[in-house]
């Protein structure tokens, strides 16, 4: 089988680059991201609204008389209205970097990109919050639930950290909903590891795949279970990021739906300027520059955030 041909700058079209390079970046992206890897995913239509019916309850079969009349079902179907919007990196790279190694360069991207943009979508369902701390995207957000649980409330004789899930799950529940997964900070790792029954033993497991990089990484009180540093907030070498104290999110995912949007673009410039963080212009020419800009469209809905539970870290307030 023939090699495949090194990649260059100077092959590729100036505007986008081929779908070939730009598809496994999204493909990872959604591996990547804890709220997609547990929301069902919807087609997202970029030219109107998506209409994304949201189930309120399973519908209400009964046994009829022949010729009798039918009953009506008590569930039903809510229409949320789902818009695609926009999430960009512009990211310079030196042209002595971009034409010696094209190829590295290009690997690199697909590594980093995919984690940008799913930080960026978790950091947004979660949070309501774009990565600067403004007001996100999207209208409803997962945290907006009034339900909590504070991580450490329940003695080991208790249960301990796993009577605290539990507790979320059956305050979900009881509210008539059901809980089919959890999306939790990478620091609960430790803490779940290190959980012991009262005489020692530990009371869970490891199923994280190791190698894999996706955020779904196993099971927790018997539903699955997705990591993300957006959960609270504070992200690892990124600056102005703070820890809000959340430290799960857990309950009924069929009440979330997310959308990709078909018009994914990463665009190569070596003439355009761009302005950096203090305001200063730079122009890609004069400075021996290759732009790349990467942009994706998502969409989010949520039907009810009381389906949901917070899980917070002792004063945590999020």
């Amino acid at each position: 089988m023939a090699a495949t041909p090194p990649i260059k700058l100077s092959d590729i079209d100036s505007t986008f680059l081929p779908e070939t390079l730009v598809g496994p970046i999204f493909e990872k992206s959604v591996e990547q991201s804890a709220v997609m890897s547990l929301a069902k995913r919807v087609p997202l239509a970029m030219t109107a609204n998506t209409a994304v019916p949201v189930p309120l309850d399973v519908p209400t079969a009964d046994w009829v008389e022949q010729a009798g009349r039918k009953p009506i079902s008590t569930g039903g179907v809510d229409i949320k209205q789902m818009t695609g919007k926009k999430i960009a990196v512009l990211i310079p790279v030196a042209m002595e970097v971009a034409d010696s190694n094209a190829a590295g360069l290009w690997t690199q991207l697909q590594r980093d990109l995919p984690t940008a943009f799913a930080r960026a979508f978790d950091r947004a369902t979660i949070h309501g919050k774009t990565m600067k701390g403004a007001t996100g995207p999207f209208a409803d957000y997962l945290a907006m639930t009034t339900k909590s649980v504070t991580i450490g409330g329940t003695t080991q004789a208790n249960g301990g950290i796993y009577g605290d899930i539990v507790k979320g799950m059956k305050e979900t529940i009881d509210d008539d909903w059901d809980y089919t997964g959890t999306v939790l900070d990478h620091r609960m790792k430790p803490s779940l590891l290190g959980a012991t029954d009262t005489t020692g033993r530990p009371i869970f497991v490891d199923t994280t795949q190791p190698g894999t990089g996706a955020a779904l990484a196993g099971t927790l009180v018997g539903e699955p279970v997705a990591y993300s540093r957006s959960v609270s907030g504070k992200l690892r070498r990124q600056s102005g990021t703070i820890d809000t104290g959340l430290r799960g999110i857990g309950g009924d995912w069929s009440q979330t739906a997310y959308g990709v949007g078909m018009d994914i673009t990463v665009k190569i410039s070596r003439e355009a300027t761009y302005i950096d963080e203090d305001g200063g212009v730079h122009s890609a020419f004069q400075e021996n520059l290759v732009l790349l800009l990467a942009e994706a469209y998502y969409g989010f809905v949520l039907g009810d955030e009381e389906a949901f539970v917070k899980y917070l870290a002792a004063g945590g307030s999020s």
